[in-house]
């Protein structure tokens, strides 16, 4: 089975844990059975693998997620990287040319596409699994999955199926129509779209031709940038007139607000948190260092991360974008394809960050032309390489690097530096890499 998870977002929703570069796919926020934590995109892929230990996947994504990707899930899976945001069609487009002219998948092969962060259970993979099976063995250019509608959403599209039947040929695809319609197109049957689509490889590459004037990947990451901002649904989806739906009544839940994704916590805190009395339907995520204290609230929910604190009803808090749009200042937190970093400190001349390396990573060979740096190992042991010269690093240790000092650090085990970067002008585009 191949599969295409799309990984996009701004991170705004679920601030303040998630940001331009940690998007809410990437919080950990599911306990498992150890006791540990997982992301929305780690549980997904884990699901899958589960259920098809073969399955191929490719995540279409942004640059600035490809770190927090491979960090969570391993150098080995997919990327399909889009130089910028240009909506789900292209997306797709570029990953099915990925797919195909890069990692060799036939014309012929059924390719499934989903979301990268639905809140569901393994029937929903098994139901991926069929969609593709249907793909490929079926007559239809696109088979859909339908969700069972709850209440009237104006949130999604919705599939109207010609027949009561398990796989029905599709008579009518609306996107989000008002709440009044949705109403009605519920009363005619009608399934939501949950953005969970099969084809053969070779159907979107002969309509991506048909919409793009491109010769192959490379041709078509290059044009990237100046394509048109379309969703596949409506570029493709609404024109095509042979399409099936699969219905789908099992779990499912887009988990897109800081209410919906606190339905889904197995329990009401995560973190250093207390509930005192009278604390009613209070849910609380803290990932600092100090506890939190909620006494006498109800219904509310509490979200404290390096980024920030955010204190607010649950019905109230799927409107906090507009006010997160107008925060600006330096991202707090990131994770990496090496480990983690944190900031501590900002100052006009100078910016203090706690940087964690896993064990066994390295950071890339690079120089900065207008920041000195000063490292103090706080934990663990690492070997750094500083103009070619390689040195053992234990807790205790201070490295100081020039501005134009090539340098990198290796983690022997797990690292923690304390990295004090001093300069006028301190950028993350500062940076030059270096063969080793």
């Amino acid at each position: 089975m191949h599969i295409i998870l799309l990984s996009g977002g701004s991170g705004k929703r679920l601030w303040p844990l998630s940001n331009e570069i940690r998007s809410k796919q990437f919080i950990p926020i599911f306990k498992q059975e150890d006791g540990t934590y997982e992301s929305m995109v780690q549980r997904v892929f884990r699901q899958l693998k589960a259920v098809d230990p073969d399955v191929t996947v490719t995540i279409a994504t942004s640059k600035s997620q490809v770190s927090a990707i491979h960090n969570q899930l391993g150098e080995s899976v997919g990327v399909s990287i889009e130089p910028c945001r240009r909506d789900t069609f292209p997306a797709i487009a570029l990953s099915a040319a990925y797919l195909h002219d890069v990692q060799g998948v036939g014309a012929e092969e059924a390719v499934v596409v989903c979301p990268v962060d639905p809140y569901v259970n393994e029937d929903y993979f098994a139901a991926l699994k069929r969609l593709s099976d249907l793909a490929q063995e079926g007559t239809a250019n696109l088979t859909l999955m339908g969700i069972e509608p709850t209440y009237p959403s104006e949130k999604y599209g919705y599939i109207i199926p010609r027949t009561q039947e398990d796989v029905s040929p599709v008579d009518t695809f609306k996107e989000k129509p008002s709440e009044a319609v949705a109403r009605e197109y519920i009363a005619q049957g009608a399934l939501w779209n949950g953005g969970v689509f099969a084809f053969k490889l070779g159907y979107v590459l002969t309509r991506a031709h048909e919409l793009i004037d491109f010769t192959d990947y490379e041709d078509l990451f290059g044009k990237y940038g100046s394509l048109t901002k379309i969703s596949f649904d409506y570029a493709v989806v609404e024109h095509e007139r042979d399409i099936a739906v699969m219905r789908f009544a099992g779990m499912w839940k887009d988990l897109g607000t800081w209410n919906t994704l606190a339905e889904a916590m197995s329990e009401p805190t995560m973190g250093k948190a207390i509930l005192g009395d009278g604390c009613e339907g209070v849910n609380v995520i803290n990932e600092l260092n100090v506890p939190v204290l909620c006494m006498g609230l109800k219904d509310v929910i509490v979200a404290a991360a390096p980024d920030g604190i955010l204190v607010t009803d649950k019905e109230a808090s799927g409107r906090i974008k507009p006010y997160v749009d107008g925060i600006e200042q330096q991202i707090m937190f990131a994770q990496k394809s090496w480990g983690s970093y944190q900031v501590l400190d900002v100052q006009p001349n100078g910016m203090t960050v706690k940087v964690t390396l896993n064990a066994g990573q390295r950071m890339s060979y690079h120089a900065h032309a207008q920041r000195d740096e000063v490292w103090t190992v706080v934990s663990g042991e690492g070997e750094t390489l500083i103009d070619g010269m390689t040195q053992t690093v234990r807790p205790g240790d201070v490295i100081t690097i020039l501005a134009g000092c090539k340098h990198r650090v290796r983690a022997l085990s797990e690292l923690t530096i304390i990295e004090v970067q001093l300069g006028d002008n301190i950028t993350v585009h500062d940076k030059k890499k270096y063969e080793e």
